[in-house]
């Protein structure tokens, strides 16, 4: 049985929508696993179709694979942190845009409200990351991460160095082992990995 079953996850999705079907299968792993999982998601998701899914198909698979409604309000976010609700926030995936505000502490999302909860009560925050500047802009704010206290990150690579030489992304099958380790006080390494192709 998974250290996980019994466990309550927030999951928090923001606007890597490339990304959303390599997500999915980890959320509903989780589930069958035993964990609650409590979806929050960005406005971006709720409101954009992309060449890789409608907004409707998404909230629906999101509902289907937890059986709970979706948060998508900061309003709706913020009483995680006095409920103590979460034992661990996930951000899969998390954008550039995204990591660069958690860095520097900025709470305009309802993914970044319940992150800030899940951080005032000293539990882990595990980040996933997909971004094209991950090597870099935003190579300073994934460094401020890497050292921040209870947040850790899903090993991570350049997924296509030779087209997208600052692009990096979390392998998203390591989710799992990423939050038992954050569970434990630990980065799950190795840290950086080789990720081509993905």
């Amino acid at each position: 049985m998974s250290n996980l079953s019994g466990k309550t996850i927030g999951w928090g999705l923001t606007g890597s929508h490339c990304t959303f079907e390599e997500t999915m299968p980890q959320i509903r792993w989780l589930v069958d696993a035993g964990a609650r999982v409590i979806p929050i998601v960005t406005h971006t998701l709720m409101s954009t179709d992309t060449r890789f899914g409608t907004s409707e198909r998404w909230q629906k698979q999101l509902m289907e694979i937890t059986g709970e409604k979706i948060i998508s309000t900061i309003p709706e976010a913020e009483p995680l942190g006095p409920s103590k609700l979460l034992d661990v926030m996930v951000i899969a995936p998390c954008t550039g845009n995204s990591t660069s505000r958690l860095a520097n502490a900025i709470t305009d999302s309802p993914v970044l409200m319940a992150a800030k909860a899940t951080m005032r009560n000293l539990r882990p925050v595990v980040i996933a990351i997909s971004t094209n500047d991950g090597l870099g802009l935003n190579a300073m704010n994934i460094g401020k991460l890497l050292n921040a206290k209870n947040i850790y990150f899903v090993p991570f690579g350049q997924d296509a160095p030779d087209k997208k030489p600052t692009s990096l992304v979390a392998h998203m099958d390591l989710i799992k082992d990423s939050c038992e380790a954050a569970l434990e006080g630990r980065q799950l390494q190795p840290l950086l990995i080789e990720r081509f192709n993905c």
